[in-house]
């Protein structure tokens, strides 16, 4: 089964005030000629589908023409998560509808966290398991206490982040040891992820931002469970692995976000 993993493309981002539609258009362009010419099973966006909570109607124009356009391809299966630039009620909105079209959408840490592993399957049989994580915001993951430190703050956030990921990881567990025992071994689990990783490379200028006011919480490798055969990650816009793990990777954004990145080979990963 292939997949191809793709993030941050920021549909509606100006440079300087010059309107970047045609340059969205044409990577559109190339990612669904690059789905079928690759025949790429499933595509994972790992967040910052859009540049603004608030995206123009030309900005949803090209998002919801390129879901289209996917759906009528070999392409079987796309996962959508949100990242913190993006409206995670905005996303939401039409996800039912889009499940029609084998198209699954997490805007946002949801209260059943079974509502975010989703098993993807072929004349009904299972193919992978997806744990679909979306960018998790403050209020998802930590509690506020009077006379906290920042200190306190940055643990809070990593120990929320890796008690999320062990959560729907267990659940993926599950279905998998289920699975086994009817008959189907070997099923992988695939992951998504949009956060700032320790180490992570970033460049001035691209846009990057932190993600939790006053604090770093930057995570390691080891916040993740082992389970996990491949992370898919987006925020930082370089593309890179994560540490030693080969298989934790983010892969970047697909144009040059600032002048920072003109230089920058940029990737999906297939």
């Amino acid at each position: 089964m292939k997949f191809l993993h793709t993030s941050d493309w920021h549909l509606g981002r100006s440079l300087y005030g010059r309107k970047r539609y045609a340059e969205f258009a044409a990577f559109l362009d190339w990612l669904t000629q690059t789905i079928e010419d690759e025949k790429v099973d499933a595509l994972l966006v790992a967040g910052d589908v859009f540049d603004t909570s608030t995206p123009s109607n030309r900005a949803q124009e090209l998002y919801y023409r390129f879901i289209y356009r996917v759906a009528a391809s070999c392409c079987r299966h796309v996962v959508v998560v949100a990242g913190n630039h993006d409206s995670p009620s905005f996303l939401n909105a039409p996800k039912e509808l889009l499940r029609a079209l084998n198209v699954y959408v997490v805007g946002s840490m949801t209260e059943a966290l079974e509502d975010e592993v989703f098993v993807l399957q072929a004349n009904d049989t299972p193919e992978v398991i997806v744990c679909a994580v979306p960018y998790l915001r403050d209020k998802d993951i930590r509690t506020v206490e009077p006379g906290e430190t920042i200190d306190d703050k940055n643990a809070k956030l990593v120990e929320g982040l890796k008690t999320h990921y062990a959560d729907v990881c267990a659940i993926a567990e599950q279905k998998r040891a289920e699975f086994k025992s009817a008959g189907h071994d070997g099923i992988p689990i695939v992951a998504t992820g949009h956060l700032f990783t320790a180490g992570g490379k970033t460049v001035d200028g691209d846009g990057v931002r932190e993600l939790y006011v006053g604090s770093l919480a930057h995570v390691g490798e080891e916040v993740f469970p082992s389970s996990i055969d491949y992370l898919a990650l987006g925020h930082l816009h370089v593309p890179q692995a994560v540490g030693s793990a080969e298989h934790i990777r983010y892969c970047g954004s697909p144009i040059p976000m600032g002048y920072g990145e003109a230089t920058q080979e940029k990737k999906v990963v297939l």
